[in-house]
């Protein structure tokens, strides 16, 4: 095996928000995940460690970070932090270091109609895939704070799937 050894799965995202609180109503609220423990705050007032360990500005502070459990999973781990310089623009998904997270539903259509019933803005009309992604539908919607999320749906599996049957 070549590799990063022992690798198994993803363990969590993490991801930085404007308004924890906003945050934690709408994975809540909106998505349905499970708010499980707070954090924080954190600082490193003296020293380098915060730039060293967490690639941000040596004076940042992390006010609070969240994590959540989502379809049995701890899996958000979202923050809040105050920093110098810090950007408050929400990368797009073609900008460097821009994402997404995609969460699977089984039943697309009834998903998208519910994120529209509670003023979710989403992002045109379900795309059906083609090619090795042929049976899955996606679409992707956006956090309040502008965050791209996608919804993705194949009960049947995808081509690449069923090419391996």
């Amino acid at each position: 095996m070549s590799g990063l050894p022992g690798l198994s799965r993803v363990d969590h995202i993490g991801f930085t928000v404007p308004d924890l609180e906003e945050a934690r109503t709408f994975l809540v609220d909106v998505l349905g995940c499970e708010y499980m423990y707070s954090l924080g705050p954190f600082r490193h007032d003296e020293s380098s460690w915060m730039k060293e360990h967490l690639n941000v500005h040596p004076r940042a502070v992390m006010e609070r970070l969240h994590f959540f459990r989502c379809g049995g999973q701890a899996i958000f781990e979202v923050f809040q932090y105050a920093a110098p310089g810090q950007h408050p623009e929400v990368p797009r998904n073609s900008d460097i270091g821009g994402h997404h997270v995609a969460l699977y539903v089984d039943d697309l259509d009834a998903a998208v109609t519910y994120l529209r019933e509670q003023g979710v803005q989403v992002l045109g009309e379900p795309t059906v895939s083609r090619g090795p992604s042929e049976g899955q539908r996606w679409v992707y919607f956006l956090a309040p704070w502008g965050m791209q999320f996608e919804l993705v749906s194949y009960p049947d599996g995808k081509a690449f799937d069923r090419a391996g049957a």
